[in-house]
Formats: C-alpha cells, sequence, structure tokens
C-alpha cells in the first residue's frame, strides 16, 4: 500500500463520520499554535478560509486536510496520523462538544519514504 502524507486512526474514522452526519462535508487544519496548541482543527467545509500559504496534505475519510507553511517546515519529515481520543475538542472545532478530541501523532518518514511521498505526491501550496 502506498504510503500517504497523511493518515487516520480507526477511532477517529468513527467520529468523523459522526460529525459528518451531523454537519455534512468536513475539512481539517493542522494549527500551528495560538489559542488551541498544534491540533488538527475540523471544520465544515468551507468554513476555515484556506490562504496562500497553506498546504494540501491529502485527506482522510473523504475530507482535505491542510497545514500552514510554516507547521509543514516542521513537519515535513513526517507522516501525520489524526487521532481521536476521550477529553476536550478545541474550542473551534466541531468535535469540542462530543467529549472527544483530535490529535496528531506523527511517524518520522524514513529516506527512502519520503522520496518516495516527494515523487508521488508533490505538496502544493493553496491559492487562496
Amino acid at each position: 500500500m502506498p504510503i500517504a502524507r497523511v493518515g487516520v486512526t480507526n477511532i477517529a474514522v468513527a467520529l468523523i463520520r459522526r460529525l459528518r452526519d451531523e454537519h455534512g462535508p468536513l475539512m481539517f487544519h493542522q494549527s500551528g499554535g495560538c489559542c488551541d496548541g498544534s491540533a488538527p482543527m475540523c471544520y465544515p467545509a468551507g468554513e476555515f478560509k484556506v490562504g496562500r500559504s497553506d498546504i494540501l496534505l491529502g485527506e482522510i475519510e473523504g475530507c482535505p486536510v491542510y497545514i500552514g507553511a510554516a507547521q509543514w517546515e516542521l513537519w515535513k519529515h513526517t507522516r501525520l496520523v489524526i487521532d481521536a481520543v476521550p477529553g476536550r475538542g478545541a474550542g473551534f472545532s466541531l468535535e469540542s462538544p462530543e467529549g472527544m478530541r483530535f490529535l496528531t501523532r506523527s511517524t518520522v518518514l524514513t529516506d527512502p519514504e519520503r522520496a518516495e511521498l516527494d515523487a508521488a505526491c508533490p505538496v502544493r501550496q493553496m491559492d487562496g
């Protein structure tokens, strides 16, 4: 199976499906800090305005996942995996009232994995 820049756990898939049933199409943005720390934020699709410095990492469960360019520079050597655990979600993220929260786990890519990804799935910044 080809490696992807972003993955998702089964627990997160179940939460995404529940949120999508309630809110419709979704999107994620990997936060770079500020109010909610470095958490993956889940929004109704199009509610978060993607800017020119945002990078599309891929999709999980049909939902696009973006990351800011500055955050990407810190994490570009890793594969991000969106997980969900019990707890209070980030204030602006849709899972907040669900008693669950999304979090990002990462694994360091090997040099061959990174080369494969860079060749097969080059990242691109958004047009704004």
